[in-house]
C-alpha cells in the first residue's frame, strides 16, 4: 500500500501535465499543435502598423487639401482619433520630409500649412 500511494500520485501529475500543457500550446492553421514563428508575427505586426501610419500620414495631407483652414494638432486628433503625442509625431514627420511647414511657435497660436 506505501508504494501504491506514490505510483498514483505520480500517473495523476503526469496526466495533469499533459492536459496542461495540450491545453496551452499553440495551434497551426491546420489544426496540428507545433511552436509559433514570433518572427513572422512580430514582422507582421510592424507591416500593419507601417501601413497604419502611412494611411494616416496620407489622411493629415487630404484633410490639408480639403480645408480652407490652418490645421492644428487638435485638429488630426479630432479627426483621426489619435493622442495627443501620436499627433504631434505625425505632424513633426510630415514636416521632416518637407510636405508641410509648420507656423507658429508654441500654443495656441501653431497651425500647419501645406507646402
Amino acid at each position: 500500500m506505501n508504494k501504491l500511494i506514490p505510483i498514483i500520485v505520480g500517473v495523476i501529475a503526469l496526466a495533469l501535465g499533459y492536459w496542461l500543457g495540450k491545453r496551452h500550446s499553440p495551434k497551426m492553421a491546420n489544426g496540428q499543435v507545433g511552436t509559433v514563428d514570433k518572427t513572422r508575427d512580430k514582422n507582421g505586426l510592424i507591416a500593419k502598423q507601417a501601413l497604419e501610419k502611412r494611411k494616416n500620414l496620407e489622411a493629415i495631407l487630404g484633410l490639408m487639401e480639403s480645408g480652407n483652414q490652418p490645421l492644428t494638432n487638435d485638429h488630426v486628433e479630432q479627426m483621426l482619433s489619435i493622442s495627443n503625442s501620436t499627433a504631434e509625431r505625425y505632424l513633426q514627420e510630415l514636416e521632416t520630409e518637407g510636405k508641410i511647414r509648420q507656423v507658429g511657435n508654441t500654443g495656441r497660436n501653431v497651425y500647419y500649412e501645406k507646402i
